[in-house]
């Protein structure tokens, strides 16, 4: 067999059918050998679009995304959205194409040093140096995607490796699968006991653990423990809209329950005022370092510090089933997260509320609704006001761009669901090209862009910050016409300037069956936030 077969074949093996890439030199071997191993390759427009499309492939499946890039340019192109995986905490394996190993040192086309680039973004980063190893080094890439932590894995595959003639090295072989590190049994004793012993506990869970990929598991823990569970995949942290007022109850909480919620900026780095003083705190993570740095943060408030994962733990709790009535408790925070009032304002324009409101009525009606969110502040106005029980936002990494790749991505593995993309206009310009794509591939979707004709997070921040005299760098154009451009790709376009017109086109877009993008004319308003006690509050970014 060829290196080229081994890794196809592993990958076969662990169950992917499907890859996304962008052709290249040194990547010519596997695309052939994907034919014999009835790989489709999704050949995309941008080599950050295989990146992305394969964190959303991730999220929507629960499988490892696969992204295929050649060498150099394109490994570098793929850099940023492996950002945004790592902190999706998406388990994504990126192939890369590089330049042969016998040249090394010698000046070879496209020689880089990737693994050096990649390893900051990464979980791990190896550079094959065995032909008959490939196809052991693609299943351990799978394996570490998927365990602990989830996240992006990268293999860069020297040409020459490819190409040789080798069978497979099968010694010391592992499976392609995920190892799950469950809690002691003491672990869960200790913390059963916490649990019984508080009147308000608080478990926040992170990206991995979130109402579309494990919902089952964070309502059997809630069910059986009596504690709300929320989970946290925002940069906004506690001022995420989708979270209502979940600040206030933070506060009040006297047992606040970490479990594969990393401490950091998003929940105030544990302080007071946002945290209770007196709160006890539990912390459950797979990787030592988190671990460390909450002991660090926490002091004695830490009442215990476990190394497991996460899904491991809540199952576990949920399975000690030490449940104690908290009716009130539970029944606080959840009208907390649930705080949607808003004052609306008057504007001549459609408002960010309006158009969500029109969208969630798509929703509403679609069988198997999937939800992407993309952008700044009209991406907070989506989080906040449209639901579906699966959902893709632009997530944790705070990037924008990614969302028609994502949507693309998800219709692909879900060919049946009805795929809305909203998304500003800002985010538009990223990744318009990629309606190509969807066309060529057949995955139809509908996206719905709130365009206020600037970049509006930096907008409000220059407002806030500067005031308004010192506006710079964030107008877009009001005469760039997405839905035009994407027409011109091969999908359905719509201009929507009226809010009468709203539910006809977006209807209009999906009896169309094809990529749709309905261009809406917005009224650029500040991203919301929620107070139980309705009180104004800025926004924040």
């Amino acid at each position: 067999m060829s290196g080229a077969a081994l890794v196809t074949q592993s990958l076969a093996d662990a169950g992917v059918k499907t890859i996304f890439s962008l052709s290249g030199n040194q990547i010519m071997p596997i695309y052939d050998a994907c034919i014999d191993a009835g790989i489709r390759i999704v050949h995309v427009r941008h080599e950050a679009a295989a990146v992305y499309m394969a964190d959303a492939w991730a999220q929507v499946t629960g499988q490892v995304g696969v992204a295929l890039l050649t060498a150099a340019p394109g490994l570098a192109n793929g850099l940023a959205p492996l950002y945004s995986a790592r902190m999706a905490e998406s388990p994504v394996l990126l192939l890369s194409g590089d330049s042969p190993l016998q040249a090394d040192g010698m000046g070879a086309f496209q020689e880089l040093a990737q693994t050096q680039i990649t390893q900051a973004l990464v979980k791990h980063a190896r550079r094959a140096r065995k032909a008959s190893e490939l196809g052991r080094d693609v299943a351990w890439a799978i394996s570490e995607a998927l365990s602990g932590r989830p996240g992006p894995v990268h293999v860069a595959l020297p040409f020459d490796l490819l190409t040789q003639k080798a069978e497979p090295d099968l010694a010391g072989a592992m499976p392609a699968e995920r190892r799950s590190a469950k809690p002691d049994a003491q672990s869960v004793e200790l913390i059963g006991r916490l649990l019984a012993a508080s009147a308000r506990p608080l478990a926040l869970t992170g990206p991995a653990n979130n109402r579309s990929r494990a919902p089952a598991l964070l309502e059997r823990f809630s069910r059986s423990t009596g504690a709300p569970a929320i989970p946290m995949e925002s940069p906004r942290g506690l001022r995420d809209p989708s979270l209502g007022a979940l600040a206030e109850s933070l506060r009040q909480a006297d047992l606040i329950l970490l479990i594969g919620k990393i401490i950091d900026f998003t929940v105030d780095f544990g302080r007071q005022p946002s945290w209770h003083p007196e709160a006890k705190v539990v912390v459950v993570d797979p990787d030592p370092a988190a671990l460390e740095r909450a002991r660090r943060l926490l002091g004695d408030r830490m009442a215990a510090g476990v190394c497991a994962d996460a899904d491991a733990t809540l199952a576990a709790l949920a399975e000690a089933a030490r449940h104690a009535p908290r009716e009130d408790w539970n029944a606080a925070v959840a009208q907390s997260c649930a705080l949607r009032d808003a004052p609306e304002g008057k504007s001549e324009k459609i408002s960010p509320r309006a158009l969500c409101d029109a969208v969630q009525r798509v929703l509403d009606q679609a069988s198997d609704p999937i939800l992407v969110c993309d952008g700044g502040e009209f991406g907070q106005w989506a989080q906040a006001y449209c639901t579906a029980p699966t959902r893709v936002i632009n997530g944790m990494s705070g990037a924008i761009g990614g969302g028609i790749c994502y949507a693309i991505a998800a219709k692909i593995a879900r060919p049946d669901a009805t795929v809305v993309l909203l998304m500003g206009d800002g985010t538009a310009g990223f990744h318009l090209t990629e309606f190509d794509t969807a066309a060529r591939e057949n995955a139809p979707f509908l996206a719905v862009v709130g365009n206020d004709y600037r970049w509006n997070a930096e907008h409000v921040i220059q407002v806030r910050e500067y005031g308004p005299d010192r506006l710079i760098g964030c107008t877009l154009s009001p005469h760039a016409r997405y839905d035009a451009a994407a027409q011109a790709l091969g999908a359905f376009g719509a201009q929507v300037l009226h809010a009468g017109d709203l539910d006809a086109a977006l209807s209009g877009a999906l009896q169309s069956n094809r990529p749709a993008c309905v261009n809406v004319e917005m009224d650029g308003r500040p991203a919301p936030v929620f107070r139980t006690d309705g009180s104004p509050a800025p926004s924040s970014h």
